[in-house]
């Protein structure tokens, strides 16, 4: 398959690699993991014992510093790889500019759905794919083959994203199920987050990319 230029997709994929790699040559996953995830009870206003261990991220910009964190090889692998595959045809679509509108409205989706879920939480929600489930969702939403039928009054696009919403959700809920119990937990609300972010933005975007082009 031949993958369009992507600067902004190659650019964001480049710096969660350096930094993973910083992170681990130096031992410092911890510490980069307390003092940049995105703890749903910070995002409350409440402070945990977190506050004795100094410098801490922002709790508002958690949700950004925690989508360039990564807890192992096989975490960021696939995260990079769905980005690399999925990213340079939404980019191509969008544009660089409100692609990383996209990424980064994504990231913050996918954390506060998370936060909704379980806002007095301490464990960190950390890693890319809040954000890349956005660009999945615009993905699904632009290159999805398949013709959808208004419903009613419901037009076919709305339909379509009401699809590709549930179809997801159950994805999303037959992973949490299959990896009920393990210790490598899946942010399932925070996937679900970006994903719906990612469908209710592509349209509007694309009319914004056009209306100034």
């Amino acid at each position: 398959m031949n993958l369009p230029a992507g600067k902004l997709t190659n650019g964001l994929i480049i710096t969660n690699v350096v930094i993973f790699l910083v992170i681990w040559i130096f031992g410092w996953e911890q510490e980069a993991i307390l003092r940049g995830g995105m703890f749903p009870v910070r995002l409350s206003g409440a402070v945990p014992d977190l506050a004795a261990h100094g410098w801490l991220v922002p709790a508002w910009l958690t949700p950004l510093s925690s989508a360039f964190l990564h807890s192992g090889l096989l975490h960021i692998a696939f995260n990079m790889l769905m980005l690399l595959f999925c990213g340079r045809f939404v980019e191509q679509a969008l544009g660089p500019k409100l692609m990383a509108i996209l990424y980064g409205v994504g990231a913050y989706a996918a954390a506060l759905s998370q936060f909704a879920v379980d806002s007095g939480s301490a464990i960190p929600m950390v890693g890319a794919s809040g954000a890349i489930s956005a660009v999945l969702g615009a993905y699904a939403l632009l290159f999805a083959r398949n013709r959808v039928d208004a419903v009613g009054p419901i037009p076919g696009h709305v339909v379509r994203i009401i699809w590709l919403t549930l179809a997801w959700i159950g994805i999303q809920l037959m992973i949490g199920v299959a990896t009920s119990g393990s210790l490598q937990g899946i942010a399932i609300f925070a996937h679900i987050g970006g994903f719906v972010a990612g469908l209710l933005m592509t349209r509007p975007l694309l009319e914004l990319r056009f209306r100034s082009a």
